[in-house]
C-alpha cells in the first residue's frame, strides 16, 4: 500500500471516529459543545496513530524486517532520492549530445532501483553497492564534469578530463544495470522455476496425449 492510501485509510477510521464520540459525548453525556469536540478530536487523533502503527506492524512482518532494520534502510533510500535528485539535474545539464542515450540510461536505471527498493524494502540488501558506493561516484562525476564544462577557456587537460569522465560514467551506467539486475535477481529465478514447471506440465500432457493416442489405435 503507498503512502497516500494508507493516509487515506487512517483519514477514512479516524474522522469517523472521532464524529462519532463528539455527538455521543454531546447528546448522550450531554458534554458542552467544545469539550465534546475535544474529546471527539483527541479520540479522533489516537484512532489515526493506531492505525498507523498497524499498518507499519503489518508492513514490516509482510516485509521480514525488524524496526531497526526498517529504520536503516528507509534512511539510506531518504539519503538516495536526494542524491538521485541531484544526479538527474547534473545530467540534464550535460550538454554532450552523443552521450544523450547512456545518460538517460542511467536515470532510468537510478530511478528503477529506487522505486523497487522503496517499495520492497528487503530489496535494500542486494543493492548495497549501488546505495554505498556507485550512486556517490555517479553524482560527484556528474556534477564535476558539469562544472568543468562550464569554463570559459577549454584546455588540453581539460577536454581530457572530460573524456575520461564521460568514459568513466558510461561504465558506472553498465555497473548500475549490474545493481539493478542484483535487485530483481530473485524474480528471474521464480521465473525460470516457473517456466520450467509450466515446460514441465505442457511435455507430461504431450506424453499423456501420446499415450493415449497408442492405446486406442491398438
Amino acid at each position: 500500500m503507498n503512502q497516500f492510501l494508507a493516509f487515506l485509510l487512517r483519514m477514512l477510521i479516524a474522522l469517523p471516529t472521532s464524529s462519532s464520540v463528539w455527538l455521543l459525548s454531546y447528546f448522550a453525556f450531554n458534554q458542552t459543545f467544545w469539550l465534546s469536540g475535544a474529546i471527539g478530536f483527541g479520540t479522533g487523533a489516537l484512532a489515526y496513530l493506531i492505525t498507523g502503527m498497524i499498518q507499519k506492524q503489518r508492513f514490516l512482518k509482510r516485509h521480514h524486517l525488524t524496526r531497526k532494520e526498517y529504520k536503516f534502510i528507509k534512511k539510506n533510500i531518504d539519503d538516495a532520492k536526494r542524491k538521485i535528485s541531484r544526479l538527474h539535474k547534473a545530467l540534464f545539464s550535460i550538454r554532450h549530445i552523443p552521450s544523450l542515450k547512456q545518460r538517460m540510461e542511467l536515470m532510468r536505471t537510478t530511478r528503477k532501483i529506487y522505486r523497487l527498493t522503496k517499495k520492497e524494502p528487503k530489496r535494500f540488501y542486494k543493492a548495497e553497492q549501488f546505495y554505498f558506493s556507485h550512486l556517490d561516484s555517479a553524482v560527484e562525476l556528474s556534477e564535476k564534469y558539469v562544472f568543468l564544462s562550464a569554463q570559459p577557456k577549454k584546455t588540453y587537460d581539460l577536454d581530457q578530463s572530460l573524456y575520461e569522465t564521460r568514459r568513466t560514467l558510461e561504465q558506472l551506467t553498465a555497473m548500475v544495470e549490474e545493481d539493478l539486475y542484483k535487485v530483481i535477481s530473485d524474480d528471474i529465478d521464480q521465473l525460470n522455476f516457473e517456466i520450467d514447471v509450466a515446460k514441465h506440465t505442457i511435455k507430461t500432457k504431450k506424453d499423456s496425449q501420446i499415450i493415449d493416442e497408442s492405446r486406442r489405435l491398438k
